[in-house]
């Protein structure tokens, strides 16, 4: 009795040949800089396509917008967004901002995220804006806002240190 390959679960020597190669991440980053179209970046992130990130530009500005989505809920009560989606969209945020202000050729590591919660995100359309504070050889600062029916009435506000090449 034989069995090839493939029923034993190993791989033949062409498949283990089919290697990935490094995404581009800074000519990812131009092109959406280019075309002013900020969706193929996003494409690239798993947990921004995830949680239904998108980004829009308004002159110098970047605008991040987190759609409702009942997958976002945390409290299906009130209904609320959950804080961990809130946090992760709002570092995302911080971390594209980063990579399209400083045309990076690697994707930015978080050092430290601070988040303060302010009041509850409903189950409503939520929007981010991020200002670099800092931004040094290696390490950058980022303030992030987040809010939803009114950008004076915030839902949260982070800081953020990355280390950036």
């Amino acid at each position: 009795m034989s069995a090839n390959n493939s029923e034993l679960g190993t791989a033949s020597p062409t498949q283990h040949a089919q290697v990935k190669a490094p995404i581009d991440v800074q000519g990812i980053v131009k092109r959406a800089t280019e075309l002013n179209d900020f969706g193929h970046l996003l494409e690239h992130v798993p947990y921004a396509k995830f949680i239904g990130m998108k980004v829009e530009r308004f002159g110098d500005e970047l605008i991040f917008k987190l759609p409702a989505k009942d997958d976002n809920i945390g409290n299906p009560v009130l209904p609320a967004i959950h804080g961990g989606v809130i946090a992760g969209f709002m570092e995302m945020s911080a971390i594209v901002q980063l990579m399209v202000f400083m045309q990076t050729a690697k994707v930015p590591k978080v050092v430290d995220f601070s988040i303060d919660y302010l009041r509850a995100g409903l189950h409503k359309d939520s929007f981010a804006e991020c200002r670099i504070t800092r931004q040094g050889r290696r390490v950058a600062n980022v303030n992030i806002d987040c809010w939803q029916t009114n950008r004076k009435q915030l839902i949260a506000t982070a800081r953020a240190h990355f280390l950036i090449d």
